[in-house]
Order: structure tokens, then sequence, then C-alpha cells
């Protein structure tokens, strides 16, 4: 089975077992998904819900969280991974979003990695998810999954896997195509311990042919 092969079956079966996934990450409007994105570095979207319902609540829009101190933004976030280095790229944003975009947060992803926080990666489920951007975020979970499916070949770097997911997906699939994968990692093909047997897509799945060789 050639990767064409893989991928045409992989959205077959995500397009009818998973029709409208989208992200697990609260969130009203752009300003507030930004946020979330940029707290859910090394954090779990579990987690960032938990601490943005206060959040957005104390500081609702960019024009907010731009006067107020980073020690008030810390305090909110404490209990997130890195909340200091969070807390400074919170203030930075919302200080560059009143400044430089009039208080929105930019629709392209040019711009978007202009804001303090904002790498390729986050910059690219912002235009993903608000924007319908055509895009593939490569966090931890997508880049174990495609390596293991065998959507990617010796890519070393969250780069060099995007490179290769962007010329395997449909444009009008990339966008479902990422949560998809990153459902999948997070609740079946977990890092330790992935759960073959309620895997729908064994069949298709390079790690789980070798893990069987080796058990025969």
């Amino acid at each position: 089975m050639n990767k064409n092969e893989r991928t045409e079956r992989f959205i077959s079966y995500f397009s009818k077992n998973m029709p409208k996934a989208k992200t697990e990450l609260n969130y009203r409007n752009a300003f507030e998904l930004t946020v979330a994105v940029i707290l859910s570095a090394q954090c779990t979207d579990k987690r960032v819900n938990i601490i943005t319902k206060q959040l957005f609540e104390e500081m609702p829009n960019a024009e907010v969280m731009a006067v107020s101190s980073v020690d008030t933004i810390f305090e909110l976030i404490r209990s997130c991974s890195y909340p200091r280095n969070k807390a400074n790229y919170l203030s930075g944003m919302s200080k560059i979003l009143m400044y430089d975009f009039d208080g929105k947060v930019p629709d392209n992803l040019n711009d978007l990695q202009k804001l303090p926080g904002v790498g390729r990666k986050t910059a690219n489920v912002i235009g993903s998810v608000y924007f319908d951007i055509p895009t593939m975020p490569v966090d931890t979970h997508v880049f174990r999954v495609s390596q293991r499916i065998g959507f990617t070949s010796n890519a070393k770097t969250p780069f060099q896997t995007e490179l290769q997911l962007l010329k395997l997906f449909p444009k009008n699939k990339l966008n479902l195509a990422h949560h998809w994968l990153i459902l999948h990692g997070r609740y079946v093909c977990k890092a330790r311990n992935p759960d073959c047997f309620r895997c729908g897509i064994i069949a298709i799945c390079n790690f789980y042919k070798k893990e069987k060789a080796v058990e025969k």
C-alpha cells in the first residue's frame, strides 16, 4: 500500500467515524483562541480550559490584557506549564495587537507569527481553526501518529512532517485531518501505550504491522 492509498483510506475512515472533529480548546473569538493556543504549549487542553474560564472573565479582550501587568496575568495562569514565560508572551501579544493590529487578531499566517508566543505551529492552529486557512499544524501527536501510520518518511522535525503531510492530504481535508491526527493520538494511538485493539485503522498502519511481526 502506497502513501496515497493509505491517505485515502484514512480520510474515508475518519470522514465516516469522526466527521465533525474540532479543537477541544474553549474559545468564543480569535483573541480567546490565540490565548488558549499559547497556553496549550506543553499543557493539556483540559487544564487550559480551566485556566481560561477565569482569565477571560478578568481579561476579555486584548485592550484589557494589554494594560494588565505581567504579574497579574501570571497569577491567573500560574497552574499551567511555564506560567512566567507565557505571562510575558500574553502581555506582549496583547500589546502588539493593540499597537499594530487595532486590537484584532490578524487573519494571515505571516502576521500571526509577529505576535510573541506565536510560532509556526501556533499560527497554523489559529489560521486553521479560526480562519479556515488550509494548513497542517504539527504537534507531538501529529508527529508521532504520522510516523506510525506511514504518512511520513524520515521526517525528523515538525516542519519536515508538515511539508510531507501537505503533499498527501487534499486542501479541503487538511484542517479536518489535523484534528483527526491529534484526537487519534490523544485517545487511541498514545505515546507509551497505543491502544491498537481499539483502533479502526490498523489495516493501514505500518506500526501495527511491524509490532505484530515482532510478536510472531
